[in-house]
């Protein structure tokens, strides 16, 4: 049965939204939109575990934060249509999809089969997520081949 938003999920979705703006949040939500483009497993697991340097921070930071944020929806804690609005949820969708091609391999060589799983499963429940979830594989694709076209 649907349900309205109410004023308290619109208070939590404004507390989420305000813990993304805190400064270093800030630059790890940066680097993951603007720098970080793993190619495969390896290239994300060669960031993961420099444990102490910033990117790997950075990394489990912003990995944690959605998949966090992903649990309160999973657990109808957080109305699902506020959070799946684009203007919040748009760079969970956006991180997802720098894995998504290569998040089994990623999944099997941590051995941690629950890694991205929140996330993924938000991204998938609706019909409007799945679709959502395809037209940021085919952005981020866009966005590879044209940083290598920069690269060259």
């Amino acid at each position: 049965m649907f349900q309205k938003p109410t004023v308290d999920d619109a208070k939590l979705i404004l507390e989420l939204y305000d813990l993304r703006r805190e400064s270093e949040m800030r630059k790890a939500r940066t680097w993951w939109a603007a720098e970080f483009f793993p190619q495969n497993a390896d290239d994300f697991l060669s960031v993961m575990w420099s444990m102490g340097s910033q990117q790997s921070n950075w990394l489990r930071q912003v990995i944690s934060y959605w998949g966090l944020a992903a649990s309160l929806v999973l657990r109808d804690l957080l109305h699902e249509e506020l959070f799946l609005e684009p203007a919040f949820s748009g760079e969970m969708f956006l991180i997802l999809a720098k894995v998504h091609p290569f998040l089994e391999d990623l999944r099997e060589k941590m051995g941690d089969p629950h890694i991205f799983r929140n996330i993924e499963e938000v991204a998938g429940r609706t019909e409007w997520a799945r679709n959502r979830l395809q037209f940021m594989l085919k952005r981020v694709e866009t966005m590879r081949q044209k940083r290598a076209e920069l690269t060259v």
